[in-house]
């Protein structure tokens, strides 16, 4: 099979030319890298992509194909979401033929039917060493045409992943109010383990006047200072005793709430191995991340305290309030694809809306 050639061009002008086994359309972005060696599925369809162009690091690509659109619990079963999200895709080696128990379709087919570009036959090791060296940066693919740079952080991405109206799975007894920034699917199934019912709504809906038992903020794409809507909805409720929950963004949008802040790192962590320790113990744990934004460590109020840190780098992983049930990490415990070693802190979050039912019925 002949495939077209396409270039990649960086924003500091460099040019890397590839063969296109996707959609055929000029695309501009964020180029970012992941390290994960699978998980491919998965990715593509975490809304945290929003806007990027995505860099695979493991070398070969498209052995196991896609799998089918089964749905499970109102929610595609294989995947984060119900789409793409990535702005295109960029890998070493493409695998033509694909083989495994469930593959419904090849990679290249699926990026044809979602209109993502994706290219093969660039050096990713390379690639990456440059986004390490200079920093997360912008930029785009053209065939034929030439189209210009676009910084998605410069745009309210969450407000295009976030769902348009309530959503509710589920039949449990714990009613979990969850603020959607563009969730992964995942988080949802490991909240359906336990008895709940969870109520879905639009990042800025106002929900003051929902009844529900604990409070879920979700990962999602993008500067978190963008959802200022959320940040003032969550100032008030971080007023009350109910227990909250945020994870990623979720995170960062609890931690603006509280009074901290954010900042954007290098070239953000992305992968499924990172390590992190909870804080006063000697407790670490692999964790898989996609956030390209940070706590401030010396910007969290004092009626708070840091939960996790990076193992790596020293950057902040989570929050938790002294007094209160309020808890965040900047990592992924539903992890899907990735470790699951910190999946225990939904049975935490569960553990603790119990406690507050049982406070407050007597």
């Amino acid at each position: 099979m002949k495939y077209r050639k396409a270039t990649l061009v960086l924003e500091d002008g460099q040019k890397f030319e590839g063969h296109s086994f996707g959609y055929e359309k000029s695309v501009a972005g964020e180029i970012v890298f992941n390290t994960a060696m699978t998980g491919y599925p998965e990715s593509l369809t975490d809304p945290s992509y929003k806007g990027q162009i995505l860099v695979l690091t493991y070398p070969s690509i498209g052995n196991y194909g896609v799998p089918g659109k089964e749905v499970e619990d109102g929610l595609y079963k294989y995947f984060e979401s119900d789409r793409v999200h990535i702005s295109a895709l960029i890998i070493s080696d493409y695998s033509e033929k694909h083989h495994h128990w469930n593959a419904a379709m090849g990679l290249g087919d699926w990026l044809k039917e979602q209109q993502v570009p994706g290219l093969f036959g660039l050096d990713t090791r390379m690639l990456t060493k440059i986004i390490r060296e200079k920093g997360t940066m912008l930029a785009k693919i053209v065939f034929d045409d030439d189209i210009d740079f676009f910084d998605p952080n410069k745009t309210n991405l969450v407000s295009s992943v976030s769902v348009k109206e309530k959503k509710i799975y589920g039949n449990g007894k714990h009613r979990i109010l969850m603020i959607d920034c563009g969730v992964k699917s995942n988080i949802i199934r490991y909240l359906l383990r336990y008895d709940t019912t969870v109520i879905r709504v639009p990042w800025d809906y106002d929900y003051s006047k929902e009844d529900y038992d604990g409070l879920f903020i979700s990962n999602g794409p993008g500067d978190p200072a963008m959802c200022v809507p959320t940040i003032k909805n969550l100032e008030t409720s971080l007023k009350y005793d109910n227990p909250v929950f945020g994870i990623c963004l979720g995170h960062q949008l609890v931690a603006l709430a509280s009074g901290a802040k954010t900042y954007k790192l290098k070239f953000g962590h992305r992968s499924h191995n990172q390590p992190v320790l909870e804080v006063g113990t000697n407790k670490a744990y692999l964790t898989s991340q996609n956030h390209g934004y940070a706590v401030k460590n010396e910007s969290v109020a004092n009626d708070w305290e840091i939960y996790f840190t990076n193992l790596n780098d020293g950057s902040n992983e989570g929050l938790k309030h002294k007094t209160k049930p309020i808890f965040t990490t900047q990592f992924h415990p539903e992890a899907s694809s990735g470790p699951t070693d910190t999946a225990f802190l939904f049975g935490k979050f569960i553990e603790e809306i119990e406690r507050w039912k049982a406070v407050k019925n007597k």
